[in-house]
């Protein structure tokens, strides 16, 4: 039986997901338009926003590409959601060689796919205190070092959300 305040936690990432690669937008957004798609998605799960100030230190990090007329891309929405949750446990430097990783090792839809899917289970297994099933065997060096960063980011947002309700007593 859930208690309380685990019924209350629960009911905070209860309706998170992240969009799909193909409910990203396909055609560019403005810098502004961009943060604010993001944040429509991650504000209310992180309890900050991402800035556009962010976003330009980001590129200016080569983070991710440059935007081609003052347009982001889907594919560097992409890169940005998971900026944006990763960053919330591991220094910049860190996330850059990331990113480099997987540029060498899936196209971005297909991480990014995965990195959604993956954070969807961690987040529910973490706040629905379930068991993490780490099927690390006969996985890519990625994938599991990609599962440990989620698995990181889906603790430190539970803690944040449990020191939140605790506070609001």
């Amino acid at each position: 039986m859930a208690t309380e305040m685990q019924k209350r936690l629960q009911e905070t990432i209860k309706d998170f997901s992240l969009p799909t690669f193909e409910e990203i937008p396909t055609v560019g957004l403005y810098l502004e338009q961009t943060s604010n798609f993001i944040n429509s998605y991650l504000e209310e799960l992180l309890g900050t926003k991402l800035t556009p100030s962010m976003i330009s230190n980001y590129v200016k990090k080569n983070l991710i590409a440059r935007p081609e007329k003052k347009l982001y891309s889907r594919e560097q929405l992409a890169y940005l959601f998971f900026i944006a949750l990763a960053k919330t446990v591991l220094p910049l430097d860190d996330l850059k060689l990331l990113v480099k990783v997987q540029q060498e090792s899936y196209a971005t839809e297909v991480a990014y796919r995965y990195f959604c899917e993956e954070l969807k289970q961690t987040l529910t297994a973490v706040f629905e205190h379930k068991a993490l099933e780490l099927t690390t065997a006969d996985q890519p060096e990625q994938k599991i070092m990609l599962s440990n960063i989620i698995i990181t980011v889906a603790h430190k947002i539970y803690l944040e959300k449990y020191f939140a309700v605790l506070q609001a007593k």
